[in-house]
């Protein structure tokens, strides 16, 4: 059964399915789900839970054998399986298959995985899944979608937040679910329940002492690689998760790159790609320290990063995080 995020609570609401996936690129939707998820099954007393990393040396018996033992502690489980790649192989789409046509008692399987491909949505492993239970795509929102979807985040928070604070954080966020979710508990803590005017979220921002991802990208931007250091001790401290912190910065060297190569018409098209007013000038000064090939290295750094999250990739994230920060704010 194919649902959509908005669909699943009314769909654990009504019963349990043996097997959830849940799939897609937007992270806030994949992991509020399967929270959701687990939260019905904790309900129910699903209280065991064995998790399973998934990478390209995972040994596909481990689930079978799971599937076929018998619980130890409690008489309901979940298992938790997360493939990043979405791309489970040969051999763990024949384990995948095989379960979905005979899924235990009192065992609920949970997948979480990346974008899904058309050709896994084609799989025979896919469609018995979807048969035994129930698959849902996380797609990103959209900028027609997303002050909709920020005035009801901060709705379900206790707060009423005027227009101009729905456009404030559409403007920070740029489309980031994850950023936003951050955002908008930020505000929450500071400012309390009611209503949210832009007078108060600028003060309360200007009273938070906590490092944002946006103050890093402000300080990558602007050449200050002492600054860079200590903002990203500040979000690791803070359990602030990497590919947030990998967006803000991936998403400023992406446009630089673009713009390096037309450098004659720099500001119209930093302007035309939503720059505000006030960054110019930090976007300018970090043109005049490195090359469009420059750029397309860090790139290739944000890439390596994005893959480390995902565990494609062997490497400690945040130390690769410290050194794209460091080169970026660096000159050439």
């Amino acid at each position: 059964m194919n649902v959509r995020p908005d669909q699943l609570a009314d769909v654990l609401n009504r019963q349990l399915h043996p097997v959830y996936m849940i799939s897609g690129d937007e992270p806030l939707q994949v992991m509020e789900s399967s929270d959701r998820v687990r939260a019905a099954c904790r309900q129910q007393d699903y209280t065991e839970r064995e998790v399973f990393d998934v990478d390209t040396s995972f040994d596909w018996q481990l689930l079978k054998d799971e599937a076929n033992s018998l619980s130890l502690f409690s008489s309901r489980r979940i298992l938790d399986l997360r493939i990043p790649s979405g791309k489970p192989g040969r051999e763990g789409g024949q384990a995948l298959k095989e379960y979905a046509a005979n899924p235990p008692e009192d065992t609920v399987l949970l997948i979480t995985s990346g974008r899904l491909e058309a050709a896994q949505k084609k799989s025979a492993w896919f469609k018995a899944l979807d048969q035994a239970g129930v698959v849902m795509q996380c797609w990103p929102i959209g900028p027609d979608r997303l002050p909709a979807w920020i005035k009801q985040r901060f709705q379900s928070g206790g707060m009423q937040a005027s227009r101009e604070v729905i456009d404030y954080v559409c403007q920070r966020v740029e489309g980031n679910l994850l950023a936003a979710a951050q955002e908008i508990d930020k505000l929450n803590l500071l400012v309390g329940p009611g209503a949210v005017d832009i007078d108060s979220v600028r003060e309360a921002v200007a009273d938070s002492s906590r490092f944002s991802v946006f103050e890093l990208a402000d300080s990558a931007l602007a050449g200050d690689q002492v600054r860079v250091m200590r903002i990203l001790h500040g979000l690791h401290a803070e359990g602030i998760e990497p590919i947030l912190v990998t967006w803000s910065l991936a998403k400023d060297i992406r446009l630089l790159a673009a713009v390096s190569a037309k450098r004659d018409s720099a500001d119209y098209a930093l302007k035309q790609a939503g720059v505000w007013q006030n960054r110019l000038p930090l976007y300018k000064s970090c043109l005049a320290r490195h090359s469009t090939d420059r750029f397309n290295r860090l790139l290739q750094r944000c890439a390596k990063i994005d893959g480390i999250t995902k565990g494609q990739q062997p490497g400690n994230v945040w130390d690769e995080l410290q050194t794209l920060g460091y080169l970026l704010a660096g000159k050439q």
